[in-house]
């Protein structure tokens, strides 16, 4: 492969509970759910009320700002709920399935016979535009805005993380598909970031490998050592993962939500792929594969940095293609477990003799191990940031909401998972991802 990055900034946590590299074909669910926090950026305006019926395709939601924007039923079947919380903000939208799978269009014109805007118009009409962000900001991708560039990963490198490689096996047409919808929605470049290692080939976009430790799959650290994001520009990014269905819907037609998730973490029995529908509950996916306890777990859509913490009887949300199941810890009670050994513990800062057998996997569990303080500038953040940033000054200045300073420290090239890793290992145990969340939307508001 041509282009190769190396990455020496990092961490890879070593977590109890990988995958193996086979398929489950999950038992369909009684219920899916549309989640509009999955979306960040829009403001959801429900389309549908209880019992209408619904199939695969059929708009659920709009964006206020953008009615253009539609969100689309999974499933075909019945609204069962549009359920609310304060100030009646939507939670969610449940569908119960029919089981038919019925589809409420099933024709889609060649792509070489669109332009640009078509393609989009094709995107927004049948629910597909949702998969696309946008850099700066990290928000669902404005249509009326063109893109500098479009930024695809097909590497995730996230603790237990889904192979795309495996995933992709057989769909490879799909894949491509999905590389030749993008190449019409900009004037600038396609990138395709990968694994090093990786024998993905396409066609209309360039590939760029990427080697080393988390968060070196993620797209903004690709995006800042491809091609970085100055201030007044903007660029679209989304999941190889979800390109997936973009192609499969633009080659054949059939709007297919299914995706392989991978069924992770230390509390899964047998941990494997399962072949599902995004929105489809927990229990549908999960079923017994769970090992016998008595104590509490959690439950997590996504992984065990940037996930969306979960209940018992919540749906795999939208974007993400992991599961995860740890122990929760709050009946964990350790005399002195600050000055004990550690020998079962991990430890970054080699506090614990654990550092003494490397290639061991751990069982992580939701405790914090200490409360938020006052951030201590140790360089702690650039150990696991492969960025040419200075996070420790940007976090204070998010907080001081210096904009002249965020601008200069890098605020337009970052969003809230690239600070995952920096949360992790910091001893101040700020919740830097929702500070990075909150003044990114701060900003947005203001530039507005």
């Amino acid at each position: 492969m041509a282009n190769a990055i190396k990455l020496k900034k990092g961490l890879d946590i070593p977590v109890e509970g990988r995958a193996e590299a086979r398929v489950v074909e999950a038992p369909p669910a009684e219920r899916y759910a549309l989640v509009p926090d999955d979306f960040h950026g829009i403001v959801p305006k429900v389309l549908v009320k209880p019992g209408d019926r619904v199939l695969i395709g059929t708009p659920l939601m709009c964006d206020k700002n953008r009615p253009e924007m539609l969100f689309v039923s999974p499933v075909s079947g019945e609204v069962e709920a549009v359920n609310r919380g304060e100030r009646r903000k939507v939670l969610n939208i449940t569908v119960k399935s029919d089981g038919k799978m019925e589809q409420s269009c099933t024709t889609c014109p060649e792509i070489s016979t669109l332009d640009g805007q078509q393609v989009k118009a094709v995107l927004l009409e049948r629910g597909l535009f949702m998969y696309i962000k946008q850099r700066p900001y990290d928000i669902i991708a404005d249509p009326t805005v063109f893109p500098r560039d479009i930024f695809v990963t097909a590497w995730d490198s996230a603790p237990l993380a889904p192979d795309f490689d495996f995933v992709v096996k057989g769909r490879e047409d799909d894949l491509q598909a999905g590389i030749d919808v993008l190449a019409k929605l900009t004037a600038g470049r396609v990138y395709l970031g990968v694994r090093a290692g990786s024998r993905l080939a396409v066609r209309g976009a360039e590939v760029v490998a990427f080697d080393g430790p988390h968060p070196a799959g993620n797209v903004g650290v690709q995006i800042h050592h491809i091609a970085p994001v100055s201030k007044g520009e903007t660029v679209w990014t989304l999941s190889a993962f979800d390109l997936l269905v973009i192609g499969r819907y633009f080659r054949t037609g059939v709007l297919d939500f299914s995706r392989l998730v991978a069924l992770t973490g230390s509390e899964v029995k047998a941990p494997h792929y399962v072949k599902t529908i995004w929105g489809a509950e927990l229990s549908s996916i999960i079923g017994e594969n769970l090992i016998p306890a008595n104590y509490h777990r959690r439950y997590i859509s996504g992984n065990v940095l940037t996930g969306t913490r979960l209940g018992e009887h919540d749906y795999l949300r939208a974007p993400h293609s992991q599961i995860t199941v740890i122990p929760e810890g709050d009946d964990c009670h350790e005399f002195f477990g600050w000055a004990m050994p550690g020998f079962g513990k991990y430890s970054v800062s080699h506090s614990y003799f654990s550092w003494l057998r490397p290639g061991r996997r751990y069982c992580f569990d939701a405790r914090l191990h200490g409360g938020e303080r006052a951030i201590i500038m140790q360089g702690e953040y650039d150990k696991v940031l492969p960025m040419d940033i200075l996070p420790e000054f940007l976090v204070k200045a998010v907080l001081a909401f210096d904009i002249d300073k965020m601008e200069n420290l890098g605020i337009y090239e970052v969003a809230p998972e690239d600070f995952a890793l920096c949360e992790f290992v910091d001893t101040s145990k700020l919740p830097l991802q929702a500070i990075m969340r909150e003044g990114l939307d701060k900003l947005r508001k203001e530039m507005n």
